[in-house]
This record gives structure tokens, sequence and C-alpha cells, in this order.
């Protein structure tokens, strides 16, 4: 009988079969890396540090039991997350990596052992590290060209960040031009901008004062305020950097170890951490460990670990990298922190794609220093499998200082008569269906129970009402998302027809949305002209917009390509619903289309109200049926993998073209994928497609394999 994926994690790695190690190193690689992209692409984690490194652990033993694994292709084995569409990019000259985490002394000896082997060092010889407190904030890069400051970069996925050197130049701590004497041509310094605590409830003191949203932490809040389009805000809040590295340097290095080019930052007029300290042996680095723990709930910013580094550049070098990690630094992780207190209730949260997210309501308990009232529970089945029931006393932990979360409950102290929590089946917010979708593969439902109330649900619709606006779908110009949240607040916009009988409603509205919204005549006149450019539009971007679970860009053409109707489509799904009816069958058979997705479209077109929205969209918007697709054409068929920078066509261009001639366009490298397309600055996934022997083109070679096909 085969595990489920539950039962599989809680195996040693070599109890699994190869199978089941390669469908966990799947999911698990999956996972890490959506992981990565809300922490470090959204600054809006979902789980705690600890959990993060917990996955992260298990994806690393898995591939040390089963090496074949990391031949595949994996995002989780990236930097960070893509940098943002909304900066320009900058490439780094050297990669800005992450470091690999210890959480035991045990594990720090072994860190050093296996430094000392690498390099053949005698156990009798010094070997010496800098011992600093990892500051948690935002990694950002500061290159200086004759010692002015030219160019600012987050680290983005590592290979890539976001230029926000506008926004640096507002941190008062960060100097524009170095000081003193022995400045290389090019250094290029690395460090962390992070907000102080006081600082950080100093701000939110005001926020709450203006009625504006507080920040989650300080993290959040100095990622968040550096990666602002107007830096003007940024300039508003208070930013502070560390130096603690760096990357490209020409010239002569300032000094020849770790801990004398820290030194030299700041002889060059760059803030340092004065806790970071050389350390002669295992003993001495555990020991200022210990010291900087016990400092750490009175030193002024938030820390998570201690990062050890070998000092001597020279062995550093020889050390070199392995994976995503230098061999010479380590980060050690500080255990998280706990408390015990009542759970006063059970709250379920409704989030954008309509995921059921229950919430623990506490007495409030302080927890490393912050008053704790809500805690993660996760997900129904992590109720169930730990037994949380209301009114139980409770252990929450505080991990890595993001996201509070249930470990588990007191047995000796449950209340008599306490019920085991019974899970909504309905939508809390609508009242629709919320159902636990069914992998066809395993059999198994998802863990996430989500409602299916789509459109009309008012957890779910300012989100969907954005997404329905956006560049990708509708692409309405002047509807942004600040502009939905307010229409949405004042009752102009609830649901996306809203948007086309704006313009036609009596006069009252429009006296709000140019009085209370702040729009003038002429940006009325251009709202109204922008939502009228949008009545005719291709059928593609409308079911996209629709926001249907599972149905992406990609799988939105498919649709339309099939059915070329939206008619079509409902019916269609409609159908499918009924036992017994081929209409299933049509939507699977589609190719990219499967199960997963089929319910999804069938669970959508299911609900009444969904069907209402989409009728009286069609009363104002007049979709455009795709153009017939070339099935003669050298790439029918095929999958293509566009990358890099395209000089002679938009992306989106290149993307129509394929579509059109018949090929089906991926945003990643797999070994489904048939041709790459490479542009100047193609990086990971020209690699990928290299390591997988799949054919390569750069722009010119493309459209000399189409030749007038393109045409």
């Amino acid at each position: 009988m085969a595990r489920s994926p539950a039962d599989r994690r809680a195996l040693a790695p070599d109890m699994l079969t190869a199978r089941e190690a390669k469908a966990e190193h799947d999911a698990l690689g999956a996972e890490i890396a959506e992981h990565d992209r809300r922490y470090h692409g959204e600054d809006a984690p979902i789980i705690s540090d600890a959990d993060y490194d917990a996955l992260r652990r298990r994806f690393e033993a898995i591939e040390a039991r089963f090496p074949d694994l990391t031949a595949e292709v994996s995002d989780a084995r990236g930097v960070g997350a893509r940098p943002s569409e909304k900066f320009a990019k900058v490439r780094h000259r050297v990669p800005m990596l992450s470091l690999g985490n210890v959480f035991s002394p045990d594990e720090v000896e072994e860190f050093v052992d296996r430094v000392r082997r690498f390099l053949d060092w005698p156990a009798d010889r010094v070997l010496a590290f800098t011992a600093e407190p990892k500051i948690d904030g935002l990694s950002c890069s500061l290159r200086y060209e004759a010692g002015r400051l030219v160019v600012a970069a987050t680290r983005g996925d590592g290979e890539e960040g976001e230029d926000v050197t506008v926004n640096v130049r507002t941190i008062g701590e960060v100097p524009q031009v170095l000081a003193g004497e022995g400045i290389p041509p090019v250094l290029e310094v690395r460090g962390e901008v992070y907000m102080t605590k006081p600082d950080f409830a100093a701000m939110n003191a005001r926020q709450e004062a203006e009625g504006k949203p507080l920040f989650a932490n300080p993290r959040n809040a100095a990622a968040g305020s550096l990666r602002q389009l107007d830096s003007r805000i940024t300039a508003a809040r208070p930013l502070r950097f560390f130096a603690y590295a760096w990357g490209e340097v020409q010239g002569s290095m300032p000094a020849p170890t770790q801990s004398g080019m820290v030194a030299a930052f700041a002889r060059l007029g760059l803030p340092t951490n004065p806790l970071m300290r050389r350390c002669e042996s295992t003993a001495d680095m555990l020991a200022h460990y210990r010291a900087i723990e016990e400092q750490r709930a009175s030193l002024p910013y938030d820390i998570d670990g201690v990062v050890y580094k070998v000092d001597d550049l020279d062995l550093q070098r020889r050390l070199g990298f392995v994976s995503r990690s230098p061999r010479w630094a380590a980060a050690h992780k500080f255990p998280a922190e706990k408390a015990t207190t009542l759970l006063l209730g059970i709250d379920i949260q409704v989030g954008r794609t309509g995921s059921l997210t229950p919430v623990a309501r506490l007495q409030p308990v302080t927890v490393g220093g912050v008053v704790v009232t809500n805690a993660t529970l996760h997900n129904e089945d992590e109720i169930a499998r730990r037994d949380i029931r209301i009114g139980d006393t409770v252990v929450v932990q505080r991990a890595g200082d993001v996201i509070p979360q249930i470990l588990g409950h007191v047995a000796e102290k449950r209340p008599a008569g306490a019920q085991p929590y019974a899970f909504p089946t309905l939508c809390p917010a609508c009242g629709s269906h919320a159902v636990r979708e069914i992998d066809p593969k395993t059999g198994k439902e998802d863990v996430v129970r989500r409602c299916t109330g789509g459109l009309v649900c008012p957890a779910q619709a300012v989100e969907r009402l954005k997404h329905f606006a956006s560049r990708n779908a509708l692409d309405i110009e002047g509807l942004g998302d600040k502009q939905i949240e307010t229409f949405y607040r004042d009752g102009l916009i609830t649901r996306p027809q809203d948007i086309f009988t704006l313009e036609a409603r009596d006069a009252r509205s429009l006296k709000r949305l140019k009085d209370r919204e702040g729009y003038g005549e002429t940006s009325t006149r251009n709202l109204f002209a922008a939502i009228a450019a949008r009545r005719n539009v291709a059928l593609h971007r409308l079911i996209f917009a629709l926001g249907i679970r599972h149905v992406g860009e990609t799988t939105g053409k498919l649709l339309a390509r099939h059915f070329r109707s939206m008619e079509a489509l409902r019916d269609t799904a409609v159908a499918a619903s009924e036992t017994g009816s081929p209409a299933l069958a049509e939507l699977t058979a589609i190719d990219g289309i499967g199960p997963v997705v089929a319910e999804s479209i069938v669970d959508f077109f299911g609900e009444p109200h969904n069907r209402e929205v989409v009728a009286e969209l069609l009363e104002h918007v007049t979709p455009e049926p795709p153009e017939e697709v070339a099935s003669e054409s050298p790439v029918a068929g095929k999958t293509v993998v566009f990358t890099g920078s395209l000089e002679k066509m938009t992306r989106e261009e290149a993307k129509a073209m394929a579509e059109r001639l018949g090929a089906k366009v991926a945003s990643s490298v797999s070994k489904k994928t048939d041709l790459v397309v490479a542009g100047p600055g193609a990086g990971s996934k020209l690699a990928a497609a290299q390591a997988l022997g799949i054919q390569t083109l750069d722009e010119d070679g493309w459209l000399e394999l189409v030749g007038g096909a393109a045409g």
C-alpha cells in the first residue's frame, strides 16, 4: 500500500523508496520555492523561519541519501526570489549567495571539522573565524566607483537584483562618498538594511494615529520601505544599514582577513556592527554565540542567530562554494522562543484564492518580548493531528520572530467537555461551499479547504477585482490596486461587471467619484475611456481575469483556442458536473488541461452566482476569439521557453508569435521543454537547458527557424 505524503515525511530519508524520495523531493522543491518567493519577493512570509529551515533540511537530507536527485532542475536551489518587474534589474558581478544553517553546538563542531578536513588543517593549528550577529533585514549591495555610490541593489535571486539606488540614497547611514585613503577603484559593499525596534514602534504608532495599516515586524517594514516606487516614502522611513561583506573589488583588497575588511569598511565611513569578534577556537565561537543570545532582547534591532566566517581570505578562496552557500561560512540560528496560554477561539480567515486558514485567538501572552494574541493553526489536518480544542492550554512559538504558531496542547490542563474542533464546510464570508480538492494521482485530499464562491465572496472580492483589472488580465489603465480598494470601500465597484456600469450610473455616484475619490474632469474622462477600450477583449484575457483556481494565462489561452467563446466554455463546464456526461472528458482531453484544472473549472461554473457574474459581464464585454493556430509550422506542438533579453521584439510579442504558430510557451525549463530561446543576460534557465540537452537558439536563430510561418 502506497504511503501518503504525510507518512513519508515522518520517515527518515534512508527508509524511503527511490520513487517516494523523488515524489517528496519534487513537492518540497516547489514548496520551498513558493516560500522563497513570498519572503524575498513579496516581504510576506506565511511560515516561520524554523518551519522553513525544517523544509530545507529535509530537502537536503533527501538529496544526500539519493544523490541522483541533485541532477534535477529545482527552484529550491536558488537564492532569494526573482526580482520584481516593478524595478530595473541589476546583474550581480559576483553572485549574492545565502548561508547554510546550523542549530546546535554539535553542528557547529561538525561545520568547523568539515572546514579543517577540506583544508587538511591539523587540529592543533589555529583556525580563526569571525562571529557576528545575524541581522534580520533585507540584503543589499552598494557599488562604489572611485569612492562614489553609483548603484544599490537588492539580492533578488542571487544572480540578479532590483535597482534601489534612489531609495538607498535616502538612508542617512549610507555614505554617498567613501572617506579616507586606499579606496579601491571599484568596491561593492554588501550588508543588511534594517529598522530598529524603537523606530519600528514609533512608525507603527504614527500609522495607527493616521488610521493606516500596521506593519507586522521590523524586517517586513524595512523590506517594504526599501522597495517603494516613490523614494519620498522611503526617505520618511527610519532605515539603517550594517556592512559586513563584499562582492566585486577592483584593485588591492583593503585587508587580507574578514575582520580586517570589516574594520576597513568602518574607516571608509560605512556602519559596521560592533559585536563582531574574531574567535580562535570552537569554544570561543560558542561562547560569543551565547553572549549575543543573552543580549538579544536588549539589542535595538532584531537578530535571529550568529554568523561564523573563516577569517583568512586566502582560505575562503580555497574553500569556495557548495550549491547555494559558501563552505567557509554558516549561520548558527537561535532556537524558537515558546510560552503557554489559553486558546479562546478559532477564527477562519479567507484568503485571496479562497483558502480557509484557521487562526487561533489567544489570551495575550508575551513571547520573545512581543505580545501575541493570534497564532496560525495552518490547516484542519494540523488541528486534528495535534488535537487542538477551544479552551486548551496551548504551547505558542514565535519561531524566527515572524509568525506565531501553536505547537500543541497541555493534555493535563484540558477542560472537561472540550470537543474536537469541527472545521467549517461553508465559507464564513459568503456561505458558498468550501471544498478540499482531490489529487487524481494519489486520491488524497488537498490540505487546504477553499471557498468556491469566487467572484462574489467578499473576502476574496478586492483581490479578485485587482486581478481582474491587472496587466495580464483586462489591463484597465488607471484602475490600479489603490483605486480598486477605494472604489470597493465606497461601494462604487464590488463586482467585475460594476466596472463597466460605472459611467452609466446616476449622477450621485459620479459626484462621489469626482469629489471623494479625487478624480478631476480629465482623470475621470481618462478612466472611462480606458474602461470603454476593454469592452472588446481577447477571450483568453477574460477567462484568465475570472480568477478560476489553477487557470493561469497559458491555460486561459488553451481554453480560448478550444472553445472559442465564453458561452461554450460555460456550457461545457456546467454539463461536466452531471454524472456520466461526456463534457468532463472533453475538458480533460484538451492538451495541458488535467483533472485538477478541469475540476476547478467545473466547480467555478457550478456556483450559480459565478454564472450570474459571467452572464452580466457578457452584456458589457465582447470577447474576441483567438487567431487560428498554424498547425504546419516548425514549432507546432512544441514547448518553448524564452529567457534573457529580446532585442527585436518584446517578450509578449515573442510569446504571441510562438502560440500563433502552435507552440506552447512555458515559464520554466523541464524535461518536457523542446526549445529554449535565450537572449543576452540569460541565466539559470539557459544553464538548465544545457544540462538537460535541450535545443537552444538565440533570437536570430528563432526568427530563422520560424521563417515565413511567423508572417
